[in-house]
């Protein structure tokens, strides 16, 4: 029976295999939260209308997500993209709340809106992951 080297732990994970998650990455796919409320603030909703800002927003999100993963070689996109999801939904409900956007309606339906956001975006992130996941594959082939 041999022993490992004397430099190598005997439970190290396998490089190469299952990368690191990318948190920059999290981080910049998760600011694009900020998209929509800047939207508002420069008077889009104004010109085009309420669904028109709110698509273009969530279009733009979906292909910069997609296409930064994807030709990114990203680590990981569907969770990278599903956590940047989670972050999204929370940069976008704060900025809605302090920019005084959102109707308050009470703490629990407010807190429900605020869970179907999260659930809704991290979904949205994961749905891009396996987009960006696809890319990635094609690419490498």
């Amino acid at each position: 029976m041999s022993e490992p080297p004397p430099h190598s732990h005997p439970r190290a994970v396998p490089t190469g295999r299952h990368p690191g998650l990318s948190w920059p990455a999290v981080v910049g796919f998760g600011l694009l939260g900020l998209l929509w409320p800047l939207l508002r603030r420069i008077g889009l909703e104004s010109i085009v209308g309420d669904v028109a800002t709110a698509m273009i927003a969530f279009f733009a999100t979906f292909a910069v997500w997609v296409l930064g993963a994807g030709l990114g070689r990203v680590p990981r996109p569907v969770l990278t993209l599903t956590l940047s999801g989670v972050l999204f939904a929370l940069l976008l409900g704060a900025t809605t709340v302090l920019t005084g956007d959102r109707s308050d309606h009470g703490v629990g339906p407010n807190l429900l809106v605020g869970a179907v956001e999260v659930g809704r975006s991290a979904g949205l992130g994961a749905l891009s992951g396996l987009v960006a996941e696809s890319i990635q594959k094609a690419r490498r082939r």
